[in-house]
């Protein structure tokens, strides 16, 4: 299979377990924000999903890596289809399928939006990159907007006629936001003038919206220094008439693209605001609350691009897997007859340790973020306070490892679909190696996994008082429970072994989080996150494999055995090979070994 990848790119019958066998998303049912909803409708919604994924984003996923946008005269160019995929997607009603009802919207559960989502991802990353800010940025506007921005900007939004970014990192400050230069000056009709620069700006302009909306970060004068003092402004490329049409073009102009290893489909520039002084901007809440405003925005984002890292190493895995139970060479060990029919490498021990691995990444991946999507689910809708502080608090919790372990081991899967194709794997007639460069690029998106580490371990651990840790123990307990009332025994002592023995270093190392002593106290946070994740993804594993025992001890055959089978096998893996990597991170954190700090740059 060369060339555009045909093939599937996400298993539907593993999304519907995780939704349907493990989450038990119908339960949401019985609440009032969704109960004009049913069954019918998830399958109908992940049905139009998959046919639209598979028809107008996987069709041109080579393509956009091989004509890349380009800027001419000012403007951005970019393929055909892809607008045609973006108006599919709109017409389908993806783009306004989480805004509730009053909107015009369809007011369904985030875990089942996610859940289509991916099939998108899956498909074409660089295009799903389009309407993944275009919802976000809305959300931001729908939480803190006036009613005439409402009007102005999230109904084109909602509508795809508008399309939206967000606007963060600077050339000289990257994630340092507490340095952004970008600033904002009050004009005496209420609005702003805008003037500096952004990067990484992706979607920042292309041809295939009537607007784009820009939701960018700025000082006003004489703000606070430091984070305290950002706000956040609507900045559109084209002035919205009193007829809610584009018209005078706004003082907002890309000044470059920048070229990246993947995601070459999705238009990244360098944005120059106020050249000629005349960068409209409007204010977006309350001044210099800008940071918290734009985090809501991030939280889903990092949802998104940990799903959407999941979805390029899902695609990766079940590309090389069906290769490799094509391809013909070599023999069994035992045999030793070189006249005999070479063999599918599938058929190969260390092949097939490949594909498992891979296997246990993604799988395990997807059923984190679906979990994580299922709280904001639980906080959103949940009528019982205490259940919505619980689902608030452990969402807070997981989500750096929701964006970082799947951006980290999904890459690995990607590697290791490329290690099963051998040579054709780094040739561009196969898609693994565009899997492994777009995936390269989670990372860094939405805050890299190092600043991830840091936000983890500085805040997530010790906030509350560490009732983040509690709370995740207890969820733990009871799926721990579960497993052993089913004869997950080994698996189940396990996991509540490697949980009680993480807590306890962790617990252990508060004392060096003190004025003074946080370089130290910091300095193993990537440790500790990968730590955490694979603690965290193991328990997603035996999540699985309970709700896999439970079909196969009330019966099962064919096809759908087969695939619990393969659950339960998957978590015999990942808790004897992967879990050990614990016993490796362990000794570090709990004696938080300085080596790193220990050791000058100028040895480096």
């Amino acid at each position: 299979m060369a060339a555009e990848n045909s093939g599937k790119t996400l298993s539907r019958r593993d999304v519907d377990f995780n939704l349907f066998d493990v989450l038990q998303i119908d339960k949401l049912l019985s609440r009032p924000l969704y109960a004009d909803l049913d069954r019918e409708i998830f399958n109908a919604v992940l049905d139009t999903a998959e046919t639209i994924a598979a028809s107008h984003f996987q069709s041109f996923y080579r393509k956009s890596d091989l004509n890349e946008p380009s800027l001419e005269n000012g403007a951005v160019h970019t393929l055909p289809e892809l607008k045609a995929a973006i108006d599919a997607f709109t017409d389908a009603g993806f783009m306004s399928a989480h805004a509730p009802a009053d909107e015009g919207g369809q007011q369904l559960p985030v875990t089942i939006i996610q859940a289509a989502y991916a099939f998108f991802q899956a498909a074409n990353i660089g295009a799903s990159i389009y309407y993944f800010l275009t919802v976000s940025a809305g959300n931001v506007i729908r939480a803190y907007g006036t009613d005439m921005q409402k009007t102005t900007f999230l109904r084109p939004m909602l509508d795809g006629r508008f399309l939206g970014t967000m606007c963060l990192s600077e050339p000289q400050a990257g994630s340092g936001l507490a340095d952004i230069r970008t600033r904002a000056m009050l004009r005496p009709d209420g609005t702003y003038s805008l003037k500096g620069s952004k990067m990484w700006i992706s979607a920042g302009d292309h041809d295939i919206s009537e607007n784009i909306v820009h939701l960018v970060l700025a000082r006003i004068d004489g703000a606070p220094p430091g984070t305290k003092g950002i706000s956040l402004f609507i900045v559109p490329k084209f002035d919205v008439g009193n007829d809610g049409r584009p018209g005078r073009r706004n003082d907002v102009r890309v000044t470059g693209l920048n070229h990246k290893m993947g995601y070459r489909g999705a238009v990244n520039t360098l944005l120059s605001f106020g050249d000629n002084d005349d960068c409209t901007a409007y204010l977006l809440g309350e001044p210099h609350r800008g940071l918290e405003y734009m985090f809501v925005m991030m939280n889903e984002a990092r949802i998104s691009v940990g799903l959407g890292a999941t979805m390029l190493g899902y695609a990766g895995y079940l590309h090389s897997l069906d290769y490799a139970k094509q391809r013909p060479q070599g023999r069994l060990p035992d045999n030793k007859d070189p006249l005999s029919p070479p063999v599918p490498i599938i058929q190969h021990g260390d092949v097939r340790r490949m594909l498992l691995q891979q296997k246990v990444y993604v799988e395990g991946a997807l059923a984190l973020g679906l979990y994580a999507a299922c709280l904001v689910d639980e906080e959103r809708s949940t009528g019982d306070t205490a259940a919505r502080e619980d689902a608030s608090l452990l969402l807070e919790m997981l989500t750096p490892i929701v964006k970082a372990w799947p951006s980290e081991y999904c890459l690995e899967a990607n590697k290791l679909a490329i290690q099963v194709l051998g040579g054709y794997g780094y040739t561009r007639d196969f898609p693994e190696e565009q899997y492994y460069r777009d995936n390269r690029l989670n990372l860094i998106h939405e805050g890299t996994n190092g600043i991830q580490a840091i936000d983890f371990v500085g805040r997530k651990l010790r906030m509350k008082g560490a009732a983040g840790i509690e709370l995740l123990g207890r969820r733990m307990q009871s799926d721990i429970t579960a497993a052993e009332a089913v004869g997950l025994t080994e698996f189940a002592v396990q996991l509540g072994n490697d949980r009680d023995r993480v807590f306890d270093a962790t617990r252990a190392n508060f004392k060096h989080a003190v004025p003074g002593k946080m370089g130290t106290y910091l300095v193993n946070s990537s440790s500790y996150l990968d730590m955490y994740g694979h603690l965290v993804v193991g328990w997603m594993w035996l999540r699985q494999a309970a709700a896999a025992k439970r079909m196969l001890d009330a019966g099962c055959g064919g096809d759908t055995e087969a695939f619990m089978r393969g659950k339960l096998a998957a978590c015999q893996y990942f808790f004897r090979h992967e879990m050990k990597r614990i016993d490796h991170w362990l000794p570090v954190v709990a004696a938080n070994d300085a080596t790193v700090l220990d050791t000058a740059p100028d040895w480096l």
